[in-house]
């Protein structure tokens, strides 16, 4: 693992390209309501039951990560927050996913999920958190 040394941040490659910042989860949190608040943490507690997480900050989004990132929560709304899972092809058979968009350039179809109460995430969501999780070891 490389750190960076402006951001101290983890990456598998060394010299990772990426935008340091000084974006803190208290930055993302403040002035959302408590329902959203328990949201993410549920969202974190059901990933922490999976396997070791570091969640990452960015510019615009809050990663997921083990050794690499694999889930991004996008939007932190007024009752709702809205995930990404990516993977390397698309789940089309499923519930959960409202949107699946291939990303241009890439073999990598992001899986866009809202969660508005902790119930959404059901067995099948947790089927593909672990399926996420498993992509970034």
């Amino acid at each position: 693992m490389w750190t960076c040394p402006l951001c101290n941040r983890q990456f598998v490659k060394s010299n990772q390209q990426h935008s340091c910042n000084d974006k803190t989860l208290a930055d993302f949190l403040k002035g959302k309501s408590q329902h959203t608040i328990s949201l993410f943490w549920h969202f974190t507690q059901c990933y922490e039951q999976i396997g070791n997480i570091a969640i990452q900050p960015t510019k615009t989004m809050i990663a997921f990560a083990a050794k690499k990132r694999f889930a991004y929560i996008t939007r932190l709304g007024k009752d709702f927050i809205d995930i990404v899972l990516p993977f390397k092809e698309p789940y089309n058979d499923n519930l959960c996913f409202h949107k699946i968009a291939k990303v241009p350039g890439q073999q990598q179809f992001n899986h866009h999920f809202r969660m508005q109460q902790t119930d959404d995430v059901n067995e099948e969501v947790q089927h593909f958190m672990k399926l996420a999780y498993e992509s970034g070891l």
